[in-house]
């Protein structure tokens, strides 16, 4: 097959059965949808062999979160392309041609996306990924059309491709072969901003990220967990600090060996620079657990105290020796876009809504 379209399904029942028949009606004779299950409880499994029984399933005897369920579905796969879909979107006709015939085009390409909308405001750009995301120089993701949780209607403002930092796993298209070599999503992330390090991984490799606005998806979003649920709190603060550790390092190493540096003192750079970073990054943390505290959000503080804790338990080790051996096999290669010097949260609190009145890549 060209395309393989994998939903990953927990307890999504209501959404399998709203959205699995359009989903199904959509694709190319050479496509294929499958749904893998992560051990629902909700009857998934009873609806998908009784309505579904043309549409191909993968059970698993136990939840392993997003990042290991994607894993261990896709890597069974033989496909020229993944799509990584959630079961809360709504797909239009056509919605995948454009991503395939930007990929065939465009080989240097490793991941693509189509725009994301609101599925009940259809016109406005949804949460989870809008238009392509970025990243501010302390972690924090956002995206073209959404800034912390100020959403941009779309008015044709990001109707070009354009590369990015990342896109949304909530609707994302990546080379099999890329998927693999990277040894697929990090599977201690367990949910969120796993797609964030992955986009990361692919453009230290040497692959773009991007755009294809010919494309457009419905995403309901905060199907798993709620916005305000402290577990999500947790994971995303424990998950951000992880892949800063695991990347941020080679991006400086990489940017001061674009300046002339040789490797090894480019790797030296590169590690120190984020030290710093970092750290500075866990104190504005410990300000917005100190915030929990002062208006009495015992759990969403508690939560970030947890997530430092964890995060000590599963970083790795990374020398100067690592990273001049990522240099002398990738710094002709690797390429980051969509990295901001700036801090995003602060701009956005001066500048509100007007936010978007400037580049897009703020």
């Amino acid at each position: 097959m060209k395309t393989a379209v994998v939903i990953l399904n927990w307890n999504g029942k209501e959404y399998l059965e709203r959205f699995l028949p359009g989903l199904v009606g959509s694709v190319g004779p050479h496509d294929r949808v499958i749904v893998a299950d992560n051990a629902s409880t909700d009857g998934s499994a009873s609806l998908l062999k009784e309505k579904f029984p043309d549409v191909a399933t993968m059970m698993f005897s136990r939840n392993w979160g997003f990042t290991g369920g994607y894993n261990r579905a896709l890597m069974q796969l033989d496909a020229e392309y993944f799509i990584l879909l959630n079961s809360d979107i709504e797909v239009p006709d056509h919605w995948i041609e454009p991503l395939e015939e930007w990929m065939d085009s465009h080989p240097e390409c490793g991941i693509c996306a189509p725009k994301l909308h609101s599925y009940a405001d259809r016109e406005m750009f949804e949460y989870a990924g809008a238009a392509g995301g970025y990243i501010d120089r302390y972690g924090y993701p956002y995206c073209r059309g959404r800034i912390m949780k100020m959403v941009e209607e779309d008015r044709g403002q990001y109707d070009s491709p354009e590369n990015v930092f990342w896109v949304s796993g909530a609707c994302l298209m990546i080379r099999a072969e890329l998927y693999r070599r990277l040894g697929g999503l990090d599977e201690r992330f367990f949910a969120h901003m796993e797609e964030i390090d992955l986009c990361w991984r692919a453009q230290l490799t040497g692959h773009e990220v991007t755009v294809v606005p010919y494309s457009t998806v419905y995403h309901i979003g905060g199907g798993s967990l709620p916005n305000d649920s402290p577990r999500k709190l947790y994971l995303n603060y424990r998950n951000n600090l992880l892949m800063l550790r695991k990347n941020l390092a080679k991006t400086y190493a990489l940017k001061a060996f674009g300046n002339g540096n040789d490797a090894g003192t480019s790797a030296a750079k590169g590690l120190r620079k984020a030290r710093r970073t970092i750290l500075t990054r866990m104190l504005l943390d410990g300000a917005a657990a100190a915030v929990y505290l002062c208006t009495f959000k015992w759990s969403y503080f508690k939560a970030v105290v947890r997530a430092h804790r964890d995060f000590r338990k599963i970083r790795e080790r990374i020398s100067v020796k690592d990273l001049t051996g990522y240099l002398k096999q990738w710094g002709d290669k690797g390429k980051i876009t969509g990295m901001s010097d700036k801090w995003i949260i602060l701009r956005a609190i001066i500048l509100r809504r007007d936010i978007f009145r400037i580049s897009g890549k703020v």
